[in-house]
């Protein structure tokens, strides 16, 4: 196999190009013309050929795309979103060429995926993302430039990756009960549960001419009919301010970090069933009720068990997966240019 090409430059660059609205392109209208001249040029480069199949920049480019926005919020500079596009771009043109070796694989093996199961697949597509409106799944494909026999031949090609994966798991060991009580006891401190309250409060706020003192009288009216066995979620939707309460006043279980440092302590301090007096912060009050309470712990095995099999799975599969992947691009030909 043919070592992967380090440089990526022409990639980020056409990137950038097709952001030009953003803080990493050029603003002026002469160098923006000269960059779409650039991109339109190298949109069918050559990026990659595996066992033949010819992998195109603009392959490598219609994946990366949708992604540009996110790595644009991650970075925070422009030689970062570069290192983000290098990175991203490389593991995109990987991904292509796995599909490829993959499909290559499932021919020498003989498989063949029967047309009734790709006709199957390709009408719930149509079915499930265009609500069975065969003309606007057409429109779709002609909006990307392929054909309904190309598209289909794309779906017989999941198919089969998806498949060949399978297969590879099929035959993976189960994770012992043994495995997943060493991997408990080898990473307890994973499993660790801050103390956790079972939120919910009534937010009041002086508005409308109301002065703060009679929205604070207005919450010991609250209170007191709290006391009186009225339920907090009725209060809450019959009382709470609408713009900054949640339905029932039921703010789900929260950690320490995730209230004000005004509430903190006070809310900790509550026991389950019990329920603070009207607290002042500004123009706005609060009235906090514990519906149930959680003490800081290590979770009981009991508890992360599914959790516990689950990522002992996870990296089972990983493993078998590169491994495969691995012999597969070891005995094919594969030439990098991107």
């Amino acid at each position: 196999m043919i070592p992967l090409l380090r440089p990526v430059f022409i990639l980020i660059t056409c990137i950038q190009l097709a952001g030009t609205n953003t803080s990493f392109s050029s603003t002026n209208p002469a160098e923006q013309r000269s960059e779409a001249i650039a991109l339109a040029q190298l949109g069918n480069g050559i990026a990659a050929i595996a066992e033949g199949e010819i992998v195109t920049f603009e392959e490598v480019r219609k994946s990366l795309d949708p992604m540009i926005p996110k790595l644009r919020l991650q970075a925070s500079n422009e030689e970062e979103f570069k290192t983000l596009i290098n990175d991203l771009s490389k593991d995109i043109l990987q991904n292509i060429i796995d599909r490829i070796l993959i499909v290559k694989e499932a021919e020498n093996l003989g498989i063949m995926i029967p047309a009734s199961y790709i006709d199957q697949e390709y009408d719930s597509i149509i079915q499930n993302d265009f609500n069975g409106n065969r003309r606007q799944f057409l429109s779709y494909l002609d909006s990307l430039g392929k054909s309904a026999d190309s598209y289909r031949e794309e779906v017989r090609k999941n198919l089969i990756v998806n498949i060949m994966r399978s297969r590879q798991r099929e035959n993976l060991a189960q994770v012992s009960p043994e495995k997943i009580e060493e991997y408990y006891i080898n990473n307890k401190i994973r499993f660790y549960q801050p103390a956790m309250i079972h939120l919910k409060q009534i937010i009041l706020i002086a508005e409308n001419n109301q002065t703060v003192e009679e929205t604070i009288k207005q919450g010991e009216v609250i209170v007191e009919q709290l006391s009186l066995g009225q339920s907090i979620q009725q209060l809450a939707n019959q009382y709470g301010n609408k713009q900054y309460n949640r339905p029932n006043g039921d703010w789900g279980w929260v950690r320490r970090e995730d209230l004000r440092s005004e509430l903190v302590e006070i809310a900790f301090q509550l026991k389950a069933g019990e329920y603070t007096k009207p607290i002042q912060i500004d123009n706005a009050v609060f009235i906090l009720y514990a519906e149930a309470i959680k003490e800081s712990m290590i979770q009981p095995i009991s508890e992360v068990r599914d959790i516990i099999e689950n990522l002992l799975s996870q990296t089972i599969i990983k493993e078998t997966t590169d491994n495969w992947l691995g012999k597969l691009r070891e005995k094919a030909f594969i030439r990098y240019y991107l």
